[in-house]
């Protein structure tokens, strides 16, 4: 699966974990995608849609 929006193509950002004593190591930070059927150029599929553009009503479920 690529982690990747349909709709708005939200990838995965790079960035760093800092402790409590300020050390610094990588990591990746995930958008919150979900699988979900719904009507797209008027055909239903079946794709991987992050969690503000379900809730921003970007998306018409089948």
């Amino acid at each position: 699966m690529s982690r990747k929006c349909v709709i708005c193509d939200k990838k995965p950002v790079r960035g760093m974990t800092v402790s409590h004593s300020m050390r610094h190591t990588k990591r990746k930070f995930n958008p919150n995608l979900q699988k979900v059927s719904m009507i797209l150029k008027g055909k239903k599929i079946k794709a991987y849609v992050c969690t503000k553009c379900m809730k921003a009503g970007k998306v018409v479920k089948a």
